[in-house]
């Protein structure tokens, strides 16, 4: 794969391939405005939903469901309410160096790349950090990242960090690394292509026992860096990883007792002094493209930690890590296997998403791939239950965006649905999430249903509030969340407009980009909160008042779905662009009889 370097400005274009493109769309999403609807409070962001994170306070009794947007972070309080968390443009990369964090109670504002919580049960279950990201000229753009101890407090008090960076021109020599010696660095100076994509704590032992929880990032142009929340220092240490071509690294190796390891001593002499430090032998922490002179496995997707074990997907493969003690503050020395295609039978090299299965006393990792360099590599998602010994494929062909286990269940979401296995070799698809709840005391349904293909994440729930078993989706149209596993019937939750107005959106609507689900796209129509009535007339007209569609909508119908058009003529045509005026005939309330509603809408294909 070709990236572009401007030497003196490290810049990644994320966007030069297809490949490349590992979020649903820019960060740069339209900010929605959004109200209350069905006597419910629904203050989501936006619908475009590419994280979804469970929480669980038992002294409150809370049982949170955060959700990482395109335009910022919303909470799920209960079935009914919807908060955001508020953000600011104050926070984006504006501090100096010597003092890139704040405290505050606010978001950097931007798409959320990242987002993760303590261990739900542990010590640090109430720990939360969130990444943000957004776009400049095309090119994708770090925010910053905000942690806070009590991300079920009321109030949330948030420590904001730059986008990490670091100082330096040229090579460099980072800080003793592990408080064993130091590495040679190409620093990263700018948070353009250093956006972080994944997020994850672990404990890790100190050299007296003591356990300190460590977060860790995994970001593409930024590498693997992690941080000390018992400290909170205001760097992120840069962790080094295999080279390309190498298959392992292990830098727990302690240079005094053997001289021979992969630690060299160095001198430099400066006046009449002379300093001698130990320096990773022949290594550079590098990652621009190898025909640069950089390492594909130095750009950091994903991170998933358990018990003494770090797992890191990268452009080049999969890295398990076995962390070593932390002596003092600084970062824990970490012995690294390195593993890629086509060597070790991974489907794919760029991996965009690590998942952890326990299951039957057996442990299996999970890893979402996407084809890179080779012609050969195919997406899909690669696993080993033997840590990492061997691989098997699985969903090849298939554009996954994340994974999720629990037991022997696997769930796998991907541009074409969410699938689900038992077993990793037979697996199954779910249908497009489909809502159809009975309103108390009425023969009416709330029907509606996500106009998305893509599902961007999923989560399963297994807490007693939301009935045990059941899983989330993100998609590009909304949340949904299914009490039972066969996602027979789902509740959606949606960003809105204004419960008080008729709107069309998106406005303007092509039927080819937008809410594309079976081959059609479609544009969604909101209307005035009504009561007492089943069915809704849908009538289009081109600019010279010809009506060119005719359609009906009835609530009583379980499957009668969302209000929408997929653009097309009463003869299935795609109608051709221009302004439309959409004439919703429904009545105003119980008693009135049915009137029409008028939206005009934009259609560019």
């Amino acid at each position: 794969m070709r990236t572009f370097i401007i030497l003196g400005v490290f810049i990644v274009n994320i966007h030069s391939l297809s490949a490349q493109k590992l979020v649903p769309t820019d960060f740069s999403f339209r900010s929605m405005a959004v109200g209350n609807t069905d006597s419910t409070v629904n203050n989501m962001l936006s619908n475009v939903i590419t994280e979804i994170i469970l929480q669980e306070d038992l002294q409150t009794n809370s049982s949170l469901v955060w959700l990482g947007t395109g335009s910022g972070v919303s909470v799920i309080i209960d079935t009914n309410t919807v908060e955001a968390i508020p953000d600011t443009s104050g926070l984006a990369n504006s501090q100096p160096a010597s003092s890139n964090w704040k405290e505050t109670n606010r978001l950097p504002q931007g798409g959320i790349s990242a987002m993760a919580v303590g261990d739900q049960g542990s010590d640090y279950e109430k720990f939360m950090f969130i990444a943000a990201a957004g776009s400049e000229n095309d090119i994708p753009v770090g925010k910053g990242l905000a942690f806070t101890y009590d991300a079920t407090d009321s109030v949330i008090n948030w420590t904001y960090y730059d986008q990490p960076i670091d100082e330096g021109e040229g090579d460099t020599i980072l800080p003793p690394f592990a408080d064993i010696g130091f590495i040679q660095a190409l620093p990263i100076t700018v948070p353009q292509a250093n956006v972080t994509y994944d997020i994850a704590f672990s404990d890790v032992v100190d050299i007296n026992g003591d356990t300190i929880e460590f977060a860790w990032i995994a970001s593409w142009a930024g590498g693997l860096r992690n941080w000390n929340t018992l400290t909170k220092p205001s760097f992120w240490d840069r962790i080094p990883l295999p080279l390309d071509d190498k298959f392992e690294l292990n830098t727990c190796i302690n240079p005094n007792e053997d001289p021979d390891s992969l630690w060299q001593l160095e001198s430099d002499t400066v006046g009449l002094n002379i300093t001698t430090r130990y320096v990773l032998r022949d290594y550079e922490l590098n990652p621009r493209d190898p025909i640069d002179g950089g390492n594909h496995n130095h750009k950091v997707f994903s991170v998933l930690t358990y018990s003494d074990t770090i797992w890191v997907g990268t452009a080049n493969g999969i890295n398990r890590g076995i962390v070593g003690v932390v002596f003092g503050e600084a970062s824990s020395c970490i012995n690294w296997e390195h593993y890629s295609y086509p060597t070790h039978g991974l489907s794919g090299n760029f991996v965009v998403g690590l998942a952890l299965q326990r299951h039957k006393g057996k442990r299996v990792i999970w890893a979402a791939t996407v084809n890179a360099d080779d012609p050969t590599e195919q997406r899909g998602v690669s696993y080993t239950t033997n840590d990492g010994l061997s691989w098997n494929t699985a969903l090849l062909g298939e554009r996954v965006y994340n994974i999720t286990a629990h037991d022997s269940l696997v769930f796998a979401a991907t541009a074409n649905g969410l699938w689900k296995t038992e077993d990793g070799i037979n697996w199954a698809r779910y249908k497009p999430a489909r809502q159809a709840i009975p309103v108390p005391n009425t023969a009416i349904y709330s029907t509606d249903e996500v106009l998305a293909n893509e599902v961007y994440s999923v989560a399963f729930d297994n807490r007693t509030y939301y009935g045990n078993n059941s899983i989330w989706i993100g998609t590009g149209d909304g949340v949904a969340h299914s009490y039972d596993l066969d996602g027979l019937n789902w509740k959606i939750f949606r960003a809105e407009y204004d419960q008080d107005e008729d709107y069309a959106y998106p406005n303007p609507f092509s039927p080819y980009t937008h809410n594309v689900i079976g081959g059609d796209g479609y544009v969604r129509f909101h209307t005035n909160e009504w009561s007492g009535t089943f069915v809704i007339d849908l009538d289009v007209y081109n600019f010279a008042m010809e009506k060119v569609f005719a359609g009906s909508f009835d609530r009583r119908n379980a499957s009668s779905g969302a209000l929408k058009w997929n653009g097309r003529d009463t003869q299935g045509r795609p109608v051709h662009n221009g302004v439309y005026f959409v004439k919703l005939n429904y009545p105003e309330n119980q008693a009135s009889k049915p009137s029409p509603h008028w939206v005009k809408l934009i259609v560019v294909k």
